[in-house]
């Protein structure tokens, strides 16, 4: 990267001074530190995060997925497909509602929660931080969001 003269010097400009990198980068560290122990599962983090839901609910359409997650029907409909494809979940639209898409997990797909079971416990184990702080510190990123949605 040039080192020459910045072309703004303002402080508030500074990428390392910047809230919404340090949550990016955050982000996406902690989706890395997911990586190698979601892989012997076969899995991805979004999917993972879909099968998340299901393991709780056992069963959801689509749009309460994507809400629950915070994501947009288009994105998380080729990721449900894929999880179809693998024979963790199955999909069918509502005979009342042909719009409508329901998502339940199959029995393979519940049993593979058993295996999940302790990536949550590697992950935080892994991260050199008191659980108090973590705990505290998912209650101010949930914060955070509420009052970002509630501000736009």
């Amino acid at each position: 990267m040039s080192r020459g003269p910045a072309p703004h010097t303002s402080e508030g400009l500074r990428l390392d001074n910047q809230l919404c990198f340090a949550l990016h980068a955050a982000s996406r560290a902690m989706t890395a530190r997911y990586r190698p122990l979601l892989e012997p599962l076969g899995l991805t983090y979004p999917q993972y995060l879909v099968l998340l839901v299901l393991w709780e609910h056992r069963a959801a359409t689509i749009g309460e997925i994507a809400t629950t997650l915070g994501s947009d029907y288009g994105s998380l409909s080729p990721l449900v497909k894929r999880l179809e494809t693998a024979g963790l979940v199955s999909r069918r639209r509502r005979p009342d509602d042909e719009r409508v898409v329901e998502v339940t997990l199959t029995d393979e797909g519940a049993e593979l929660a058993t295996r999940a079971e302790s990536v949550p416990i590697d992950v935080l184990c892994g991260l050199g931080t008191d659980l108090d702080d973590l705990a505290r510190l998912k209650r101010d990123l949930e914060t955070l969001r509420e009052n970002i949605e509630s501000s736009t």
